[in-house]
């Protein structure tokens, strides 16, 4: 492991950065991820056996660092990436989640699950293809998940002996993609994964490139304001009643801040009763804090007993979210059985809530490579993207996703198998 040592306060501190890798297959995302660990010196000394170990069973005549986020036996023996692998690391600047997701275009789903929470996406292109159809594929995903910074790594420059020409041509292609999508924070890094090059430490075959590392970029990008601190939004997960004697009386609502900041004295509003309080006190760690916020869990007493349980929501009296029964949204369809039928019912999930709704109308698939609705062909089958509307059999309380990316999404269960099928986004 690394010799830098940290202060274990400045630590706790310290702001996280999630971030997911996406692209085809071989672009090198797995290599990518393998080099920012070894270079930052963020793996262990056992770790670095083991991957010894399984380059040289595989014949390599390199350490192949695309295994140290492999961690399934048949990752490793096959040399691809199935499942999605998170990985924490820290330097002294910053704290990391990286969610290694499959660029094959069956685990498309698997790219949906990492990119859920994260506030980055590194997508790679491989310098000799340029921009294929995973890539857009994967750019339109991180666009409606509404990631809220995208860094395109073209790789394998080394391959293309570090042409600047190659790169140019490559930035503008994804440029005039991008101008279609709701991306708000593009950059473009020339790099080499195997080699190292402007991964962690700066290039010398490239001179004509003037910008950042990948690591300095992840360290630096700002991310302070990429969520919600407007609107207080508290999904209930549970009621705490202790019925001890220290504790007889407690009542307290836990769950995990999805919006806004909650303080003691705080006017509040609960869903769907609409009856008002106050906050009493917030509880976190076995302690009262002064304030809660995303994405915190903590414990609220209330002032006044109002009955609330597991599905409800808390917010502050003067912001409300958006209620009803009908629900439009974009949806990324995960099952590879069967399509999303038409008057199909599904279970619901929205935060901690759970219902039962059916699709009333499919509006459209949208054409990965054009990002044209397809109003014509409306069949939504595994990794498609399509526009829905659905009926839920009970009111939600939510917002619109771009708003927030928690109360503006749910997803669909089928209710014979228990599979979740469907990734939604909600959109007005």
């Amino acid at each position: 492991m690394s010799n830098n040592t940290f202060d274990s306060a400045s630590y706790m501190s310290m702001e996280l950065l999630r971030f997911t890798t996406a692209g085809s297959v071989d672009d090198g995302k797995s290599t990518l991820i393998g080099r920012l660990l070894y270079d930052s010196k963020s793996i262990f000394e056992d770790q670095m056996e083991a991957v010894k170990a399984s380059s040289e069973k595989r014949g390599d005549d390199h350490i192949n660092l695309a295994l140290v986020t492999d961690g399934l036996k048949s990752e490793r023996e096959q040399g691809i990436t199935i499942d999605v692998a998170y990985r924490y690391f820290a330097t002294p600047k910053r704290k990391f989640i990286i969610a290694d997701t499959p660029g094959h275009i069956q685990y498309t789903r698997n790219m949906v699950t990492g990119a859920s929470t994260a506030n980055l996406a590194i997508i790679l292109v491989d310098a000799r293809k340029g921009i294929i159809e995973q890539t857009k594929r994967h750019s339109l995903i991180a666009s409606l998940l509404g990631i809220p910074h995208v860094t395109i790594c073209i790789n394998k420059m080394d391959l293309v002996d570090y042409d600047q020409a190659t790169y140019e041509s490559i930035k503008a292609d994804y440029k005039q993609f991008a101008s279609k999508l709701h991306v708000k924070d593009v950059t473009f890094i020339p790099i080499s994964a195997l080699y190292g090059d402007n991964v962690v430490n700066t290039s010398d075959n490239m001179p004509w490139y003037n910008g950042t590392t990948l690591m300095y970029h992840l360290e630096n990008v700002h991310i302070a304001n990429d969520r919600n601190y407007i609107d207080g939004r508290f999904p209930v997960q549970t009621v705490i009643r202790p019925q001890s004697d220290t504790f007889h009386d407690f009542r307290g609502y836990a769950g995990r801040v999805s919006g806004g900041v909650f303080r003691a004295g705080d006017e509040v509003k609960a869903w769907p009763s609409g009856f008002t309080t106050k906050i009493k006190a917030i509880h976190c760690d076995n302690q009262e804090v002064e304030e809660a916020f995303d994405p915190m869990s903590v414990v609220m007493t209330l002032e006044d007993e109002i009955d609330i349980s597991r599905g409800d929501m808390i917010t502050r009296s003067n912001n409300e979210p958006k209620t009803g029964q009908d629900i439009d949204a974009m949806i990324c369809w995960m099952d590879d059985s069967k399509s999303l039928q038409l008057g199909g019912k599904y279970t619901l999930i929205h935060t901690t809530k759970q219902c039962r709704c059916v699709v009333k109308s499919i509006e459209y698939r949208m054409d990965i490579n054009t990002l044209s609705k397809d109003q014509e062909n409306r069949t939504i089958d595994l990794n498609d993207i399509g526009r829905v509307k659905l009926r839920t059999t009970v009111p939600l309380f939510y917002d619109e996703y771009s708003r927030n990316r928690v109360t503006g999404s749910f997803i669909l269960v089928d209710e014979g198998s228990n599979v979740t099928v469907g990734a939604c986004m909600i959109r007005s």
